[in-house]
């Protein structure tokens, strides 16, 4: 029976102290000694939270895991959650946002394993294939910094734009040298960017949020990142400190597992690609 929790970061907010004193047996204290009832993980709805709850409801109960799991809509209140304890892990994200994110927030949250990769796309309603843009097209970029990036890398490695040389993950719009299209990016938070199909020439989406919109990246997508020596593999990850917990090192072990692979495999089709 699926047991998953919706929250918005709104509602986070409202009810994060009530949730710190529940009686629901998380940890909640971000101590890597405190490790007595179930395991809470905050994660992104798709493909994050089906993968975790396919573990819960074929796998965690024989391993002995008491697994919770929270779903949450955006990229930031997983990693601040984790960080006061609200919840006991994460997973949702890539190492150079996790990068960042710890770097421009103070948090100290490091990854446990990689599961999976979701390759960025470029996605329309309008055209067919990238050469098909016309001069002056509008793109829709996840605003976040290294999602952003990552998507002008993206649009640069398909011919679109060139940028700097040996510019980073905190690429911008200004750092291109070179438009032949004359194309205008559109700055919007990443769950939003497959909502502005309707309204903009193309976008850049990501994997899950793709697939959230009933996208296909294997099949839709324009253009699509490689998996070959792709750094944005998705993973697990907790608060410094609480790699040892037993229950994350079992969770871990459950998640790099053959049956999660064929689960990966067969209800992605290569959308979600498992990175072990």
């Amino acid at each position: 029976m699926r047991n998953t929790v919706k929250l918005t970061t709104a509602a986070l907010a409202a009810g994060a102290l009530a949730f710190g004193l529940s009686a629901c047996g998380s940890s909640g204290s971000g101590s890597a000694s405190d490790t007595s009832g179930p395991l809470v993980v905050a994660a992104s709805p798709t493909p994050h939270a089906e993968i975790l709850n396919y573990v819960k409801e074929n796998l965690a109960k024989k391993a002995g895991l008491d697994l919770e799991v929270k779903e949450f809509t955006d990229y930031v209140t997983p990693n601040t959650a984790t960080e006061d304890g609200s919840v006991d892990a994460n997973y949702f994200q890539n190492q150079p946002y996790l990068d960042d994110f710890n770097k421009k927030r103070g948090t100290h949250i490091v990854p446990v394993v990689t599961v999976h990769l979701e390759p960025l796309g470029l996605y329309s309603h309008k055209v067919k294939s990238a050469d098909a843009l016309k001069s002056g097209a509008t793109v829709a970029v996840p605003n976040d910094s290294v999602n952003e990036a990552r998507a002008l890398k993206l649009l640069a490695a398909n011919g679109l734009i060139t940028l700097k040389d040996g510019v980073g993950n905190e690429a911008t719009p200004s750092d291109i040298t070179k438009n032949p299209k004359n194309l205008k990016f559109k700055e919007l938070e990443a769950a939003q960017t497959p909502r502005s199909l309707d309204d903009v020439d193309a976008a850049v989406v990501n994997g899950n949020y793709a697939i959230e919109a009933d996208l296909k990246p294997a099949k839709d997508a324009l253009v699509l990142e490689s998996a070959k020596n792709n750094p944005y593999g998705n993973f697990l990850a907790v608060k410094e400190g609480n790699e040892s917990d037993p229950r994350v090192k079992k969770l871990a072990e459950l998640l790099t597992s053959p049956e999660v692979k064929k689960f990966i495999q067969d209800k992605y089709a290569g959308s979600v690609i498992a990175s072990f």
